[in-house]
């Protein structure tokens, strides 16, 4: 049932969540042919979100490198502090057009519970975030924008306690309440209608540097980088490039050195069904789900969007892993060459873009989509470089 990227996705859900699919989806292309609704979520995205954002050169981090430009796509400016607000917005309208006077989300770097909140808030739908207590512990900044947004942050208690088990416990809780709910599912994974409604919202990321690369240097990029958790950043800024010659490289998350999974499914795992899809999963040999680990909360994640999936297997998009220690030198490169302050999610994309840049010739250029500012993971930061022996 449900859409496919070639053989992935799908919708491996409970009958009683079918008729909300359903729902969910005739909602999302009815409002797509709506000039009124396209109209009020270009004003909002505009006024409330701050778009566009910028194409921003960073030159000192391409010198570093030694090779090809650098240039950010500036998600970080956006309200709330990430490229999660382009989706928040979206499926936020969607419930107000359903009629429902609920949301509920999952989180697990916080950013995406943040902007559903502030959705929430914005447009007057009561909010509740489901969190890893793992999580909760290692970005309590983003716990308590979220509470004076006014949502209610529920702690997820259950297996690995991160974002797995936080998607788990929104499942339930919308299985329970599909009435009067709607789940505000916050990456490109999950069932159909779910990847690519966010795929759609998240296209603007994409279409924008398609855009701004033309005025700034006359032509698309060489090469397009990305970070993979879920993969909404991602796919938003692949999609729209996808039918052109650029290159286009995601980077998961390979954790600790040494880590026999870190969060790279598409790197370490097979195909496999998670959270009502088949992608790529990791797993042991039983097919149970392995267990991941990421300096990155955002990226901790043992599955991934199924169109990542298709890509990969088509070859259109190369994908690679960098660990945690790359992650936190590329944040200090960033921080210390440009004045900027990113997520550790698409550090690990900065990293993987200076080492491609080191490798190329000064006249190519190369854009990564910095999908996240880096003020919740200071002390995550703060505390690796203590340990540091």
């Amino acid at each position: 049932m449900g859409r496919r990227f070639g053989p992935y996705g799908g919708a491996y859900v409970p009958e009683t969540l079918v008729p909300a699919l359903a729902e969910l989806e005739a909602a999302w292309r009815a409002a797509r042919a709506d000039p009124a609704f396209r109209k009020e979520h270009a004003r909002l995205a505009r006024t409330l979100g701050g778009r566009p954002t910028p194409l921003h050169l960073a030159p000192r981090l391409s010198a570093r490198a030694g090779g090809a430009r650098i240039w950010l796509k500036r998600e970080d400016l956006l309200h709330t502090g990430a490229h999660k607000f382009n989706n928040a917005l979206g499926q936020g309208l969607l419930t107000v057009r359903m009629g429902k006077p609920r949301l509920i989300a999952e989180t697990g770097a916080g950013q995406h519970g943040v902007a559903t909140a502030m959705i929430g808030a914005a447009l007057g739908l009561r909010t509740e975030v489901y969190m890893g207590e793992v999580d909760m512990a290692r970005q309590r900044p983003n716990v308590e924008r979220m509470q004076l947004l006014g949502a209610k942050v529920v702690p997820v208690r259950s297996g690995s306690r991160t974002l797995k088990d936080a998607i788990n416990a929104a499942l339930r809780d919308w299985i329970a309440n599909v009435r009067t709910t709607h789940y505000l599912l916050g990456s490109a994974v999950g069932p159909h209608p779910f990847p690519s409604i966010v795929a759609d919202f998240q296209s603007v990321i994409g279409k924008e540097i398609r855009r701004d690369a033309l005025r700034a240097f006359g032509r698309l990029p060489e090469l397009v980088v990305a970070c993979v958790g879920g993969g909404s950043n991602a796919i938003g800024t692949f999609k729209p490039l996808v039918r052109s010659r650029v290159e286009l490289l995601g980077v998961e998350a390979g954790g600790p050195r040494g880590a026999p999974w870190g969060a790279a499914s598409l790197s370490r795992g097979r195909p496999g069904i998670l959270h009502g899809a088949f992608t790529y999963v990791l797993q042991d040999r039983e097919g149970q789900i392995a267990p991941t680990e990421s300096v990155s909360a955002g990226l901790d994640y043992a599955g991934v969007g199924p169109e990542h999936a298709w890509l990969r297997d088509s070859g259109r998009v190369r994908y690679v892993a960098v660990h945690d220690d790359g992650a936190l030198r590329a944040f200090r490169w960033l921080a210390e060459d440009e004045g900027i302050l990113p997520a550790l999610e698409p550090s690990h994309a900065i990293y993987a873009a200076v080492k491609e840049a080191s490798r190329r010739s000064p006249d190519q250029n190369i854009v990564v989509t910095l999908s996240g500012r880096g003020d919740k993971d200071l002390e995550v930061v703060l505390g690796a470089a203590r340990r540091r022996p």
